[in-house]
């Protein structure tokens, strides 16, 4: 028996609803790690990853501005697919910490490959900073 279209729909609402909620609150360490990811690797985007940076951070994300600056990423981009997973994570002290992050990124044409990324975090007035970052086979 198939089921109903009312129940097909009602399923689908409900996982619209509760599929936010399986992101890390965007406070926490973990969450904004997580939206610089997103910004970096993902979108492309690098004044949109500078919120989340302080520090050396900050500092190596602005050499990376001025380095591509007049290279435009838009929608004509061939812009890779990256999807990342939480490796692992050390506490660094009472406020900081560390990820690692596998990231696998498919580039059309030029196949997949993975690399991992290193966040060190740490907590300030303002909230959680990415303080430094690396990437790494």
């Amino acid at each position: 028996m198939r089921p109903c279209y009312s129940c097909q729909t009602l399923a689908f609402m409900l996982f619209l609803l509760l599929f936010p909620a399986c992101r890390s609150d965007p406070h926490s360490a973990r969450g904004v790690a997580e939206r610089f990811l997103d910004a970096h690797y993902v979108e492309i985007n690098l004044q949109a990853a500078k919120p989340y940076c302080a520090g050396l951070a900050l500092s190596r994300l602005e050499d990376e501005i001025r380095l591509t600056e007049g290279q435009a990423v838009d929608e004509s981009t061939r812009k890779p697919q990256v999807h990342y997973r939480l490796s692992e994570e050390k506490p660094r002290g009472e406020k900081g910490v560390s990820f690692v992050y596998e990231t696998r990124i498919s580039v059309a044409g030029a196949g997949d490959f993975t690399k991992k990324v290193l966040l060190t975090m740490r907590q300030d007035e303002q909230g959680w900073r990415v303080v430094n970052y690396s990437e790494f086979d």
